[in-house]
């Protein structure tokens, strides 16, 4: 479903180490707004519901809700470190459109609801 790269895994471990969430998943979804319709969501949750899908990668707990999941078929996470700082990259094959900063998208089948940015 989902990749996260290496680098990715090990920033995730190490943010929930620092908020002392060990044993929280890494929840990943998608929401209606941003300029192109539709934005990206990650954070920690101690709470799966019969709706959601959950997975393990190199042993962070993922999970990402029934709605989401067809939109983030094939998502490949990263994070990178720069000179300016580092942050989280996500890399959506099921994107038509996506804003310049990456934050939201669209797919072919959801435009999600724009908003002016």
């Amino acid at each position: 479903m989902i990749k996260i790269s290496e680098s990715a895994v090990s920033q995730v471990k190490k943010m929930m180490e620092d908020q002392e969430q060990k044993d929280a998943y890494l929840r990943v979804g998608v929401k209606g707004g941003g300029c192109t319709g539709l934005s990206y969501g990650m954070g920690f949750d101690t709470e799966v519901t019969d709706k959601d899908k959950t997975f393990e990668l190199e042993g962070l707990k993922v999970v990402v809700d029934e709605e989401s999941a067809p939109m983030l078929e094939g998502v490949e996470i990263d994070y990178k470190q720069n000179m300016m700082g580092g942050g989280f990259t996500l890399d959506n094959p099921n994107a038509i459109a996506s804003c310049g900063c990456g934050a939201s998208f669209r797919t072919a089948t959801n435009a999600g609801t724009p908003e002016d940015c």
